[in-house]
């Protein structure tokens, strides 16, 4: 069996709902990384045999098969094909999953694996919400899900203020990882770290100018505990609030896969290797709470203790999840989203995946480590972790 190895990762910046990134078809911002990838990698832009694209709300201008739509906005070919994946917020680490799959097989030697989410144009709930307008139900209201979780009603918000209680983590202590997560994606921007991985998109100013997009738009550079204290609950009686849950985010991101082949016909040097991939499924009534047994599971089956992770990327999608997860397996906070997370950068949902994944890889050869794992949460009590070694 063949290696798979990441020889590019990119990933925009940030945009907020209604922000910087609003004049992007979620099609040419998915293209825009495409390109972004062919120039770093070097490749010549036929050898790419697939493109596997993560995106959570594949309605409206996200419909239609947005990976091919994106192939279709880029530098590719025509002849490159595309598919669209949807594991809900992990979308894109499955996507990373399949092409690493692949590549590893010999099936196919250079392989994109990308998401994409505007959720400023394409609203999450968007295709529920025409759906249950036009009186074609719920997805999560059939009659054999009805019978099996009777009375429940699924939402992560809730799962998320469940998982909360359940690891006994106070307000006091999501509201601080708030905090902290803005810090350090705020001192990260400010040192530079994020410059490598992010792939400048042109945008229009409300005065008419243009400019390059660099920036996560999201990060509160100003933000304050006390601040984060004094944000309203999203429910009552609950723990969490809006400055300790995923920031609304439009963007794309990608990474390049290929075997030893592929290294070959590029012939440029590997990032990083990937070393485990596991995916799981449990509860989906607490629904989050998933990244904990697969990370288990994923130490077991590679061989690998918890210390010997230098750096972690668990998402936050909520304080409460990267909170259980650090509290039941006993991992080093100092490890974990050191560039700061989704509260403060954004949870571009099927973006995420290849996001964090960028992210990891570029934190760990900055800092000289060797091993990173990556996992995160997603609808319907799953959860993706990817184990990588950089090179």
């Amino acid at each position: 069996m063949h290696e798979a190895y990441i020889v590019a990762a990119a990933r925009t910046a940030g945009g907020r709902r209604g922000g910087r990134l609003t004049g992007w078809h979620p099609a040419d911002l998915g293209g825009q990384v495409l390109n972004a990838l062919i120039d770093r990698s070097g490749a010549d832009p036929a050898l790419v045999e697939d493109v596997i694209m993560g995106c959570v709300s594949q309605f409206a201008q996200q419909s239609g098969n947005v990976a091919r739509n994106a192939v279709l906005s880029s530098r590719l070919p025509e002849s490159v094909p595309g598919t669209s994946v949807d594991r809900q917020c992990g979308s894109s680490q499955q996507a990373l999953h399949f092409a690493a799959a692949t590549v590893m097989a010999g099936q196919m030697d250079v392989v994109i694996a990308a998401g994409v989410e505007s959720m400023t144009r394409v609203p999450m709930g968007a295709s529920g919400k025409a759906a249950h307008e036009a009186g074609l139900g719920s997805p999560f209201g059939g009659p054999g899900m009805k019978a099996r979780y009777p009375g429940v009603q699924f939402s992560q918000f809730t799962g998320a203020e469940m998982l909360a209680k359940k690891y006994d983590l106070s307000k006091d202590d999501l509201d601080a990882f708030g905090y902290e997560s803005q810090r350090r994606a705020a001192a990260a921007t400010r040192a530079g770290a994020f410059e490598l991985e992010i792939a400048a998109v042109e945008v229009d100013l409300p005065d008419g100018s243009r400019e390059m997009h660099v920036q996560d738009e999201g990060i509160r550079f100003d933000a304050s505990l006390e601040a984060i204290r004094g944000v309203k609950l999203i429910q009552e009686g609950g723990r969490l609030t809006a400055a300790t849950s995923s920031q609304i985010c439009d963007g794309a991101s990608g990474v390049m896969v290929v075997n030893e082949r592929g290294l070959k016909a590029l012939g440029i040097a590997p990032l990083a290797r990937i070393h485990h991939m596991t995916v799981v499924g449990e509860d989906p009534v607490i629904m989050l709470e998933a990244p904990i047994g697969a990370t288990r599971r994923a130490l077991e089956r590679s061989g690998m203790k918890l210390d010997d992770i230098d750096l972690f990327e668990v998402n936050e999608a909520f304080a409460s999840v990267p909170g259980a997860w650090l509290k039941e397996l006993g991992a080093d906070p100092a490890k974990l989203n050191v560039n700061g997370g989704a509260i403060a950068l954004g949870h571009p949902l099927g973006a995420s995946g290849t996001k964090l994944m960028t992210t990891m890889v570029h934190a760990l050869r900055a800092r000289g480590k060797r091993w990173g794992l990556q996992t995160m949460c997603e609808g319907g009590g799953l959860a993706n972790v990817t184990i990588v070694e950089a090179l």
